[in-house]
């Protein structure tokens, strides 16, 4: 075969390919992703300790559910003031859960060991509940309402003691 045939058989190839994984990658980017307004999908991540995080199990309250990870610096930085939150609205009817991304269950427990945190938080390596978010940034927060619908989106760290959250969040408790 030709040289020039060869490089046609090549492109041929190399256009079904990305064909291909055109047509698997675009359904999961119009499917995942969760915006405001949006109805909170449910997820089920079982800890470590065999104990569970479902969404469906805080119906009627609010929940800010977090996206996180030990080895994203801007994650371990919230942590304090999302905990600090956790403590000031917990029995006003807002639940913080966090569901980590990490893979590494050693460093998962060394983490919460040394800096414990107040709220439920679950570790999920598949990343089934963020991917059912669309999340791909960490950490990602979401805010839902008592009735399952997302009604904030904070993408990136967030200092969570902000006048700012504390205001909204009394305005809605």
């Amino acid at each position: 075969m030709p040289s020039s045939s060869k490089a046609i058989w090549a492109v041929a190839v190399n256009v079904v390919l990305l064909g291909v994984l055109l047509a698997r990658a675009v359904p999961y980017f119009e499917i995942h992703n969760v915006e405001v307004g949006d109805s909170a999908p449910d997820f089920n991540v079982t800890s470590d300790d065999g104990s569970g995080l479902r969404l469906e199990d805080y119906e009627g309250k609010y929940v800010l559910l977090n996206f996180w990870a030990t080895w994203c610096p801007p994650c371990v930085q919230e942590m304090p003031s999302l905990s600090a939150l956790h403590d000031r609205f917990k029995d006003e009817g807002l639940v913080v859960l966090g569901v980590s991304v990490d893979e590494d269950k050693e460093e998962y427990d060394r983490f919460l060991e040394a800096r414990p945190v107040s709220f439920p938080t679950a570790r999920d390596p598949e990343r089934s509940a963020s991917s059912v978010y669309g999340t791909v940034k960490y950490p990602e927060t979401y805010l839902i309402d008592p009735e399952g619908i997302v009604i904030r989106k904070y993408v990136g760290p967030e200092n969570w003691a902000r006048p700012e959250i504390l205001n909204y969040l009394d305005s809605l408790l």
